[in-house]
């Protein structure tokens, strides 16, 4: 497979965001004219309010909102100048009481993110290393990508997975001063936390260890005077721990505190802390609001508030405990979340909450995996039993409901999120609509190979004979990543007409498929250490690495056609489940425009752009001159200088079979290209494929002779191979090339090689040239037609994807 660009973060979460826009669920706007914490009205009905981050429900408290209307009245609605010249009055205030509550000096900040900002590449120096948790909160990751210009290493780890923190710290132990472990103490999605205290005893190991902790989910509802779940579990806080909370969300105000206790470091980060010198600092209404807030951190009450709300947690988990809703982490924090698996199950189960009167988060894409979709539910002092047990009935009443109407199951869901199953009380089987018939076999002897031709005739690699070429190619090597696993699969309708058909293939693909060449690079070089399989995944596709093109036949008139979009899409589902249990699930190749976008994301699939596709049509000419006028003014320009000026240094051969002894010659120059070309960063393939090849009719080689003149040696010189397919004397597939690099550039082989491909598809009679998605420019220049294409991935685990982006823009 060729090289899939590293799609933009922002235009991928603007698709899904956009699906849940349009469905309702997401970018809402509250109304009223009043707002209590206890109910939020959206579209002038009123919901009970499950949604909120204020646990203790301390914004609406009485206290804090005068502070924050006579703080305006005495020093206006803010104040406009740096806190590095000067801070106004109220500032001292509020520093001491937050101090008090900790038992330490604190850094006072405009907002949580700002100080991560501000506190992050002050802390770590240049000799410092740092270790993720892949959940750790976007903004302590974000901050994080200021360290990497300075050459500070960033790693990441599954989520509270110690053994690889472990492996982590030891891998850097010898290169870093000091260590940073950075998580949260409660994780804002499922409300799990931080593992605090065998990180304490990881840190008595590896004294070089230190803690970032954002704990901003675990302010105030938990803690000695509210000061969250870190401080609650470490009773004092180590000179190895730097602590971030909050000022906004249960702390009732606005701002974050940033708390350590080494004073070096304190007064470091207060002297110069990036937006601590150059942002605007609180404005005087949330300043005296946190100071009215502090108050009540520092007396008796906050622990009557807090016992109140774990009242309503307890009970909250008592009725789920009642259900068989997936509730994805139980414990006591207020934050819950029930995993509906698809996005369009998530649009489903919150659009019926809604029409219930209850409002809900949605759980989605980048905060969780796309096919871990889910709502969230935050309880507050704000809400009531009664609200309590409704929302409960509510959700248990159309959960069902909503996945029956999506087509998921709760044994789905449950896969989905790798929860047990042996509590579901019936066994629930895929249903297939009665209306369509199911083949599936696992080769393509099996297939009958009219029907098949029929279906994918002309489309590269992909018909018959190319299916079982791969097959033989593909089983019983010696390396894991030489041997696939292949799946055919038709779906026909009651007249035994296919309506969709694809092939299959289950095989091990390098992570770093995904990502630019620079990080393929990094990770290559970590592979040296780690072992050639770090960083690897098992992947089902549709076709398979080896492959380009229409992976999957449609019979787009068919009116049952989106109905068997969710068909296949379950099928592939079931078939992973059953087999493999892969990493991702790919969709390839669509066109940019394709109209089943939207049944895509809506069954867990993320939008993924691919390089473009270079299609060859126009074979309307018959000599060199007639090819000329067929290019543009630019390209006729190109091809005179780069590639006819050259024609004559060279001799081609065409070989349906080469002397076995030339065999490991080619397989040289196709492994020149392979590792020299970090953007098409795949496996090496099995010596066999080169032997399978000279024994296959329906494939030859073009070789390229450098004549014996412009030889170092003085000889003729194989410099070039171009392997091509030919399908059902339709399309002629070049699947791929080889170089010496000695010549290439100085030759412009590559160039020499495409032409002399076109020449020879020319003189075959063939009507179509499969190029392939990479290098579209220089196929352009050829006339070769460019088309947009995107796939379509399902991942079970943004861990990869994230850790590969924390590789990008380091050193």
């Amino acid at each position: 497979m060729a090289k899939i660009k590293q799609n933009n973060f922002l235009d991928t979460v603007d698709e899904v965001f956009t699906s849940a826009k349009k469905a309702g669920v997401l970018h809402l706007h509250s109304d009223g004219n009043v707002f209590s914490g206890r109910t939020i009205q959206i579209n002038g009905k009123q919901h009970y309010h499950f949604g909120t981050t204020g646990y203790l429900g301390l914004e609406q408290d009485p206290r804090l909102k005068e502070a924050a209307i006579d703080a305006i009245r005495r020093y206006g609605t803010q104040f406009p100048l740096s806190k590095s010249y000067i801070s106004h009055p109220l500032y001292a205030t509020l520093e001491e009481k937050v101090g008090q509550m900790y038992g330490q000096p604190v850094i006072i900040t405009k907002n949580s993110t700002l100080g991560h900002l501000a506190v992050i590449p002050t802390a770590v120096r240049d000799e410092d290393g740092v270790i993720l948790d892949h959940q750790v909160h976007w903004s302590v990751q974000n901050a994080t990508q200021l360290l990497k210009t300075r050459g500070v290493p960033v790693e990441m780890i599954r989520h509270n997975n110690l053994d690889m923190l472990e492996d982590k710290i030891k891998s850097l132990i010898g290169k870093c001063s000091k260590i940073w472990y950075m998580a949260d103490g409660v994780y804002s999605m499922y409300g799990d936390f931080a593992p605090i205290e065998q990180l304490m005893q990881l840190a008595n190991k590896y004294p070089q260890l230190h803690f970032y902790f954002d704990d901003v989910h675990g302010m105030s509802w938990n803690g000695e005077n509210g000061t969250g779940y870190v401080s609650s579990i470490l009773n004092e806080l180590p000179k190895n721990v730097l602590l971030v909370g909050t000022l906004s969300k249960t702390f009732g105000a606005s701002g974050a505190v940033a708390v350590c206790s080494d004073k070096r470091l304190h007064n470091k980060i207060k002297t110069f802390g990036g937006p601590l010198t150059f942002s605007a600092q609180l404005e005087p209404a949330s300043v005296g609001a946190a100071i009215a807030s502090a108050d009540i951190h520092l007396s008796t009450e906050i622990y009557s508030l807090q016992a109140e709300l774990q009242a309503r947690i307890n009970y909250f988990n008592h009725l789920l405990d009642q259900t068989e809703l997936p509730l994805i982490d139980r414990n006591n924090s207020p934050v819950f979340y029930i995993g509906t698996g698809m996005p369009i199950s998530g649009y489903n189960f919150v659009q019926r909450l809604l029409k219930e009167g209850f409002y809900v988060n949605l759980g989605i894409y980048p905060a969780v995996p796309v096919k871990n979709t889910g709502v969230r539910i935050t309880i507050s002092r704000h809400n009531k039993a009664s609200d309590i047990k409704g929302l409960v009935e509510a959700m248990e009443y159309h959960y069902t409901a909503a996945l029956e109407e999506t087509g998921a199951s709760l044994l789905k869901v449950r896969k989905a999120f790798k929860m047990a199953t042996e509590k579901i009380k019936e066994e629930e089987k895929q249903l297939i609509p009665h209306d369509f018939k199911i083949l599936i076999e696992d080769s393509i002897e099996k297939i009958e190979k009219k029907e098949w031709n029929r279906m994918f005739k002309g489309k590269g690699i992909l018909d018959w004979d190319g299916q079982l070429f791969l097959e033989n190619v593909f089983r019983g090597n010696s390396k894991k990543e030489h041997n696939w696993d292949f799946k055919y699969l038709i779906i026909k309708d009651e007249h035994d007409e296919p309506i969709l058909a694809s092939s299959l293939s289950h095989a091990l693909w390098k992570d770093d498929l995904l990502a630019p060449a620079s990080t393929s690079l990094k990770v290559e070089e970590q592979r040296k250490t780690m072992g050639a399989y770090y960083l690897t995944s098992q992947i089902l596709s549709t076709g398979s690495i080896f492959t380009e093109g229409d992976h999957i036949y449609i019979n787009e008139s068919h009116p049952n056609l989106l109905k068997v979009w969710k068909v296949f899409i379950d099928i592939l589902e079931s078939i992973d489940h059953e087999h493999y249990n892969s990493s991702m699930i790919i969709l390839r190749d669509f066109s940019s425009d394709t109209p089943y976008n939207g049944i895509f994301h809506d069954h867990g699939f993320v939008k993924v752009n691919m390089p473009e596709s270079s299609v060859y049509k126009n074979f309307n000419w018959e000599t060199p001159e007639e090819f000329q006028a067929t290019l543009s003014r630019r390209s006729r320009r190109h091809f005179g200088k780069d590639i006819a000026a050259f024609e004559d240094k060279f001799e081609l051969t065409i070989c349906q079979n080469v002397q076995q002894d030339k065999l490991p010659k080619l397989q040289v120059l196709y492994e020149n290209v392979r590792q020299n070309n970090p953007g098409l960063n795949t496996f090496s393939f099995p010596e066999k494929l080169f032997r399978s090849m000279n024994e296959d009719p329906n494939w030859e080689f073009l070789l390229l002779y450098l004549k014996k003149e412009w030889t170092e040696n003085n000889s003729m010189e194989l410099v070039g191979v171009m392997f091509c397919y030919k399908n059902l004397e339709m399309t002629y597939v070049p699947e791929f090339i080889g170089m010496d690099y000695q010549y290439a550039r100085e030759f412009n082989v590559y160039r020499q090689l495409l032409y002399r491909t076109i020449k020879r598809a020319k003189n075959l009679g063939y009507k179509k040239i499969d190029f392939g998605l990479t290098a579209a420019f220089e196929k352009r220049k050829l006339g070769a037609e460019i088309i947009p294409k995107v796939c379509y991935v399902q991942a079970k685990d943004n861990f990869s994807l994230e850790l590969l982006e924390t590789m990008q823009n380091s050193r």
